[in-house]
């Protein structure tokens, strides 16, 4: 079922790359025409709005994106079902080889972002910090109700995710749960369509644990699309300061501690702020690629060009994530 799934995706992404432009594109200049792009489900809100500035920007463009897991993402590029993609692992040097010398593909890869995954809560949820350590005993069973690290509420932790091909899910698991074993083996874990049935489920059910992105946190942005998209192009290719400085408040977003011995048993717990995802010591967080086979002279080039240039970093700095070409600055969060 899946590998019908995959076909179906993919050869609506080669219908689109088939409308792309041949013609040759001299240095400096960008390509018309219109072509797919595979991106995980957490960077959605990231991505519509590079495309809404580069289609603006260049009116004979188009990129159709597709929101998919990190998982499919990868399978389909693989499958030559797409020539761009964004995820937040590179691609192995044995893929690399095997996109060579199957189709000819040249694989650029470019980090554009530091991420964070969030844990949210309810706003009725009186828990306001948790450890690593207690992340980990959540996700691998052994701690199962609130009471356990505060409060008297004595309820199931209902743990909510997108997808078991997710980003966020793969990273936890990477990082928290024993080799083999997955988020979705607890008993109480339950997997969403996306991001966006997360956060919804959350707003309404007072004993979910919510896993996401950052991004999707991020008030900002959404203020920023209220103005026209020629005004926020001439923004975002200036050179001032912008950066995100406000979070949801729809829900909690739990603080994070780290008392490790390398990290000198810092007990301070602190948020997904870019500061702190910058300095590290908001602690779960990982690097974002964009990823491109596609040949010098089609409009993926170009966008991924954008993307990885000034004005395209300067809208991710407006997410609420790093943008990874750009310094954070401190600033006083309300």
């Amino acid at each position: 079922m899946k590998t019908l799934k995959i076909a179906a995706i993919g050869l609506a992404a080669l219908t689109t790359l088939g409308l792309a432009s041949c013609a040759k594109v001299q240095r400096g200049e960008y390509a018309k025409g219109s072509a797919s792009l595979f991106c995980d489900d957490g960077f959605k809100n990231v991505l519509e709005e590079e495309i809404d500035v580069f289609e603006f920007s260049y009116p004979g463009s188009s990129i159709l994106p597709f929101y998919v897991s990190e998982q499919d993402a990868i399978d389909t590029l693989m499958n030559d079902g797409t020539q761009a993609i964004i995820v937040t692992r590179e691609l192995t040097q044995e893929q690399k080889d095997y996109l060579k010398s199957k189709y000819k593909r040249i694989v650029r890869s470019h980090c554009i972002a530091v991420d964070a995954v969030a844990l949210i809560t309810n706003k009725e949820n009186s828990v306001t910090s948790v450890s690593m350590e207690e992340i980990s005993n959540i996700l691998n069973g052994k701690t199962t109700r609130w009471s356990q690290i505060a409060g008297n509420d004595t309820t199931a932790i209902k743990i909510v995710f997108d997808n078991a091909g997710s980003s966020t899910v793969s990273y936890l698991r990477d990082k928290f749960l024993p080799e083999g074993k997955k988020i979705s083996d607890n008993p109480n874990a339950y997997a969403q369509k996306d991001n966006a049935a997360v956060f919804d489920i959350v707003k309404k059910d007072r004993n979910a644990l919510g896993v996401i992105s950052v991004s999707w946190l991020g008030d900002d942005l959404s203020e920023a699309k209220k103005i026209p998209v020629d005004q926020r192009y001439e923004d975002y290719k200036n050179e001032n300061d912008t950066v995100a400085t406000n979070l949801t408040t729809e829900v909690n977003i739990l603080k994070v501690s780290n008392p490790t011995e390398e990290n000198d048993f810092n007990p301070i717990a602190y948020k997904p702020y870019q500061v702190y995802i910058n300095s590290g010591e908001y602690p779960l967080f990982r690097k974002v690629y964009m990823i491109s086979t596609a040949s010098k002279s089609s409009v993926l080039n170009s966008f991924y060009m954008f993307v990885t240039g000034f004005a395209g970093q300067k809208i991710i700095s407006k997410t609420g994530i790093l943008p990874y070409h750009m310094n954070a600055r401190v600033v006083e969060l309300k």
